[in-house]
């Protein structure tokens, strides 16, 4: 039988622009696949939220981004993924892939001793999320982790090689150095950013677990299994991306953050109106087009 293929965009959505690390492995990964993101930049960040505003927050971002006709739903946020995922894969019928079970699994593949731990915002490691999806993998594993909040405002801020942030790490990762880690996820979509620093300070016996390339990862996977994926060669058209953005951050620093994430200029940015019908109701958002462009 032929191959079956699926032309539809996938959906991608984060707290703010961190998921853009996701993005990117799909970008390598998929280069035929469209993709559809939503930067919920309005009310970020997620991590100092209760599970029920999050879910919530989830919720609506997941309801406009089916209206937009997407064949999958890729949760690029370790927040979301530990306090929403249940209720997104309930309520919508389409393929939602979370950042927990993906990255549990490449940590648990990247410590044969079972020394692993965790970094992430207030309310991932609150929620036991990781340790719980590790000790299903393998049980009796060991998992220390540690909550970062500071992180992502550093990372939004676009301060990712700065003293204060080295300083942050270090007084964050003190336990964590200390340990005899095999390996560490990096529980947030934002940290990857930071991964250079972190790296450095943990060591080079420490394997990095990047949860948002991992959920792309496994997303591809999911759509090869499913035959799903973009047609390709003559039967295919060029992918189309578009970002949403619930807030307009501003403009020059967005943006620069942003292609440092994507390590390519920034596709077509479209900040959501809210006012009206919810914006999660309505098929399209009304077009506001920011002033997005990079300084030269």
């Amino acid at each position: 039988m032929p191959a079956l293929t699926d032309p539809r965009p996938i959906g991608v959505f984060d707290s703010g622009i961190g998921g853009l690390t996701a993005v990117r492995e799909l970008f390598r990964q998929l280069p035929e696949e469209s993709v559809l993101y939503f930067g919920d930049t309005a009310r970020l960040p997620y991590g100092n939220k209760s599970g029920e505003t999050v879910t919530r927050f989830a919720l609506e971002v997941t309801s406009f981004l089916v209206r937009q006709n997407v064949k999958c739903i890729v949760v690029a946020c370790a927040t979301a993924s530990s306090h929403a995922l249940e209720a997104l894969r309930a309520r919508y019928d389409l393929p939602v892939v979370g950042a927990i079970e993906p990255a549990a699994r490449a940590a648990v593949a990247a410590s044969p001793g079972g020394r692993i731990g965790v970094i992430g915002t207030l309310a991932t490691v609150g929620s036991g999320a990781y340790p719980q999806a590790i000790d299903r993998l393998l049980p009796g594993t060991q998992v220390l982790s540690r909550a970062c909040p500071l992180f992502v405002p550093l990372v939004e801020e676009g301060w990712l090689d700065h003293d204060v942030t080295r300083q942050v790490a270090e007084e964050y990762l003190v336990e964590l150095r200390n340990a005899s880690l095999e390996s560490l996820i990096l529980g947030c979509t934002h940290y990857p950013l930071l991964a250079p620093l972190l790296g450095r300070l943990m060591g080079p016996s420490v394997t990095l677990i990047d949860a948002g390339a991992e959920a792309a990862r496994a997303t591809a996977h999911l759509l090869a299994q499913r035959g799903q994926l973009a047609p390709s060669g003559k039967a295919g058209r060029a992918a189309q991306h578009h970002f949403f953005l619930s807030d307009e951050p501003r403009r020059r620093s967005f943006a620069r953050v942003a292609e440092s994430f994507l390590g390519r200029p920034l596709p077509h940015v479209t900040v959501v109106d809210q006012t009206d019908l919810p914006w999660f109701e309505r098929p399209h958002a009304t077009p506001r087009t920011p002033d997005l462009e990079t300084p030269r």
